[in-house]
């Protein structure tokens, strides 16, 4: 079995651990979303093998038969791939895997949560238009719980500290501020439609059609 004892981890080695990788179950259906650093370990635990597509076609490999596929592409590298370093060579970092033995399917439904409101919103306060990294973000309540507003899709807005503190417990007209669009609930997974956008995630397209869009993967 092949050994995966990485070496001490650079910005660029944390960066491609932290990347996402595909779920499938045993009938190749999409149902979860994790990283490079879970997928190894499930690779290693032999709980999964990777799926790789090349050409239209799709083969799966154990980890000693992907380690191999990688020393054979390690010379032919692409942007869109990311790679790993263990001890003594290197691993391309899998974009899908499948888990051996489950079974189970997608949790139904769009799960209501920051993540996903951040990712509907592109990062953007739907008050001044500014783009903003999460850690600078909050949710705002577009009719304030104090005066009988809810948490819902249709409510919650991603906004910066600096908006959020301005508008208080007020209403956007009362606050004389103009929301960029209104909220609504979104017809797919925004997460995922971001990942969907990314050239790294094009063997994607092969297992997550419309009827995954509404699937929570997260």
């Amino acid at each position: 079995m092949t050994s995966i004892a990485l070496t001490l981890p650079s910005q660029r080695q944390s960066t491609s651990l932290g990347l996402s990788v595909l779920v499938l179950n045993r009938s190749f259906v999409a149902v979860h979303i994790t990283n490079v650093r879970r997928a190894i370990t499930l690779l290693f635990r032999q709980l999964a093998e990777v799926v790789h597509i090349e050409e239209g076609q799709f083969a799966a490999y154990n980890l000693d038969s992907w380690r191999e596929l990688s020393t054979l592409q390690a010379g032919f590298r692409s942007p869109d791939q990311d790679w790993i370093r263990a001890v003594g060579y290197e691993l391309q970092a899998p974009r899908v895997i499948r888990l051996i033995s489950c079974d189970r399917g997608p949790r139904q439904g769009l799960r209501f949560n920051r993540r996903n409101v951040f990712a509907r919103d592109g990062n953007l306060c739907q008050y001044c238009g500014k783009t903003f990294p999460t850690s600078e973000l909050s949710l705002d309540h577009v009719v304030p719980r104090s005066r009988g507003g809810i948490t819902s899709w249709e409510n919650i807005v991603c906004a910066c500290v600096a908006c959020n503190v301005r508008k208080g417990g007020r209403t956007p007209h009362e606050a004389r501020m103009n929301l960029i669009r209104q909220p609504i609930k979104p017809k797919r997974s925004p997460l995922l439609s971001i990942k969907m956008g990314n050239p790294k995630y094009a063997s994607w397209k092969s297992f997550v059609d419309n009827a995954y869009w509404l699937a929570d993967l997260r």
